[in-house]
């Protein structure tokens, strides 16, 4: 933490009392109208350690979740069912590495929110890409659909299976294959969990390209198949532009070398697009190549209270233009999501209750010229009346602190009962709306209907939590918040993807000739349709 006599003197002095930057320990906090006041900023948020903080816990339940196929009108397509021969055949390709035990297969079949179920009897660990393509090439043979799975972490049901699929599971595929230290350029299986790769490049002072409150469990290779947004997506941008190369195996079996290390390649089609984002339905990742940035030098983060929507929007529009190139994330929650994470994960705001809060880091080469540029924003939204109140944080465990408000708010969410989740893309100064729309159309039929989410990247997360499933509250919610949102001209998955939840909405945001192509493309790489089967497309009349 910057926290020299120097500093201190300099800062109180230019902030007349209204800023105070001290030692390890005090927080520096910012009240509008009030002389300075100190807030010890502790450890006593209810987590254990940093990781804690930007962790991604499942919660799990007493009660059998329902199967997808109960709950939702999805008939099972021709595909073969699992014998004894396929399982000795299994065995032969990864032997030891076949796993039929109910209890092992329990976790597999769930999403980690508890929503949907499969009764896949088999999950397969290789190790190999050569392992991949051996098994793929049987299960084509023998029409064996097949379901991709990483961390399993994912938000609308396109992890797990929908009926019996066999589950490929790439947790073994977890090695890095090698890193340039000058170039920044990383190659590595599809498995490596993405928190350890982000300690992995940290340790040679670079960073990954993406952080996602899932970091401890998700697979990269899943962030890939899925175009996984994130954190880091105002200042590094989307996968599309970071990943230089892929190695997929197809649903034959064929293994497509795609892994190139080159920044610039325009030799014809740039095929590696085609699989991200595709959710694992046209190949399976096994390695990924990924561009990583220097680790910036210094991070600074403020967490500010506003009194309204319009003030986070003229607060970000402010953080754009003071800030420029440091600006690495703008991160906004409305007061309910604070008040679930305090309810159910004991979470406490280090700022006085707004309706509105934001999430300001700036990430740069020089501490002490990102802190000047973020102390000038900072006097500048309170004299203009943007923000309310404030707290800012350099030292590493006080910026996890913070982060965990914002990044814990989906476990607070699944704690208060059944979630209807809605991730969408809008014009920034709409994004609201919709969360208001929906409370005032819902009423008392919801728990709560909360939004926060990524307003950098004109990202909404939109929740809305009951007591429990409800079909009722389901048909109140669709198709009107597609339908609202298309209005906008906005898009129904920004980075959730649509997995099996949302594959029938496509068509809110993407034309039928469009949508007729992606079939086609499918049908191509895919004749047989068992890669991830029932996920991302339509169904087919």
């Amino acid at each position: 933490m910057l926290g020299s006599r120097a500093m201190v003197l300099h800062l109180v002095s230019r902030w007349s009392a209204r800023f105070f930057w001290a030692s390890a320990g005090w927080r520096r906090t910012y009240a509008q109208g009030a002389s300075f006041r100190l807030k010890w900023l502790g450890h006593s948020l209810g987590i254990n350690g940093p990781l804690a903080c930007r962790g991604y816990s499942s919660v799990s339940g007493s009660s059998e979740v329902m199967l997808t196929s109960e709950r939702y009108p999805v008939q099972r397509l021709p595909f073969s069912t699992v014998s004894e021969e396929d399982l000795a055949a299994f065995e032969c390709i990864i032997p030891g590495r076949v796993i039929t035990d109910p209890e092992q297969l329990q976790a597999c079949n769930v999403d980690w929110l508890r929503t949907v179920r499969g009764c896949s009897k088999v999950l397969l660990r290789p190790q190999t890409s050569e392992e991949v393509s051996q098994i793929l090439r049987y299960c084509y043979k023998r029409n064996l659909a097949v379901n991709p799975q990483g961390g399993n972490t994912g938000m609308v049901g396109g992890s797990v299976p929908v009926f019996d699929e066999v589950i490929l599971s790439t947790a073994l595929m977890n090695q890095v294959i090698s890193f340039h230290d000058i170039s920044g350029i990383l190659v590595c299986q599809a498995g490596c969990v993405l928190e350890e790769l982000s300690r992995y490049v940290q340790e040679r002072n670079f960073i990954m390209p993406l952080d996602l409150g899932a970091k401890g469990s998700c697979h990269i290779g899943g962030n890939v198949a899925t175009n996984a947004g994130g954190l880091r997506f105002l200042r590094y941008g989307s996968l599309r532009g970071t990943v230089l190369g892929l190695e997929v195996v197809l649903a034959d079996g064929t293994i497509l070398n795609c892994l190139t290390s080159l920044r610039k390649d325009n030799t014809g089609y740039d095929l590696k697009q085609l699989f991200i984002g595709s959710e694992g339905t046209l190949g399976i990742i096994t390695a990924v190549s990924i561009l990583c940035p220097p680790r910036p030098k210094a991070v600074n983060v403020a967490f500010l209270g506003c009194p309204g929507f319009t003030e986070v929007l003229k607060t970000f529009s402010t953080c754009k233009g003071m800030l420029g190139e440091i600006l690495s994330a703008f991160e906004f929650m409305d007061s309910e999501c604070m008040q679930l994470v305090g309810q159910h994960l004991h979470l406490t705001s280090p700022v006085q209750e707004s309706p509105f809060y934001v999430l300001v880091e700036t990430s740069g080469s020089s501490a002490e010229h990102d802190a000047e540029k973020l102390t000038s924003v900072l006097e500048h939204v309170l004299n203009s009346g943007l923000v309310s109140d404030g707290t800012m944080a350099s030292d590493q465990r006080k910026v996890q602190t913070l982060w965990a408000l914002r990044e814990r708010i989906t476990e607070a969410l699944s704690r208060d009962g059944y979630v209807f989740k809605y991730d969408i893309s809008l014009p920034v100064e709409r994004l609201y709306d919709l969360v208001m729309d929906v409370r005032n159309r819902l009423g008392p039929c919801a728990k709560h209907v909360v939004g926060y989410g990524h307003l950098g990247d004109g990202n909404l997360h939109l929740n809305v939590t009951a007591e429990a499933f409800s079909q009722d509250l389901l048909g109140a919610l669709e198709p009107y918040v597609y339908a609202w949102t298309a209005e906008q001209r906005g898009s129904v998955s920004a980075e959730h993807g649509l997995g099996f939840k949302k594959k029938n909405v496509l068509g809110y945001s993407k034309p039928p000739v469009a949508v007729d192509l992606m079939q086609q493309l499918k049908a191509l790489l895919d004749p047989k349709g068992i890669l991830n089967p029932y996920k991302t497309l339509p169904a087919q009349a």
